[in-house]
């Protein structure tokens, strides 16, 4: 089981980085340019948010049944975790930044439905996107997705 969500989280993970690229750039291109929301930019901010949920849903399911997640702090105590850099990031930093992505998407895109003109609407997906996106980089296992 660990190896195909593990499998599922990797390779879903890639999706979630376009999707949430293409949605930050959709914003920050909407704002800067002052033009009109559309149907479009609703679809392309909601299904960031939709990504962005099934792979934190995904990432639950790995983190509790990983060796490397919440076995690793059962295991080998939060002291010994936080004191290997490898550990540390797979149990308590790539969690954590993830689930701060993902609430920033959710804000961002609540806080984008309840305004009523184009420029804030923008405006509000461009920050939040923008910090989600900044937050997703941070703390992606990129030795892990080299190998």
């Amino acid at each position: 089981m660990y190896t195909t969500v593990q499998f599922i989280h990797s390779y879903w993970a890639y999706l979630v980085v376009l999707i949430v690229t293409l949605a930050t750039i959709n914003a920050l291109a909407g704002y800067f340019s002052k033009r009109e929301y559309a149907p479009k930019d609703f679809r392309i901010s909601l299904f960031a948010l939709i990504v962005t949920h099934i792979q934190l849903l995904i990432g639950l399911v790995l983190f509790f049944v990983s060796p490397l997640g919440l076995q690793n702090i059962t295991n080998n105590g939060m002291g010994e975790v936080m004191s290997n850099p490898t550990y540390r990031l797979y149990a308590v930093e790539h969690p954590l930044m993830m689930l701060i992505t993902v609430v920033l998407i959710t804000v961002g895109y609540s806080k984008h439905k309840k305004k009523l003109v184009s420029t804030p609407k923008f405006k509000m997906l461009a920050i939040f996107y923008t910090l989600a996106l900044i937050a997703l980089l941070s703390r992606i296992p990129w030795g892990q997705w080299f190998n």
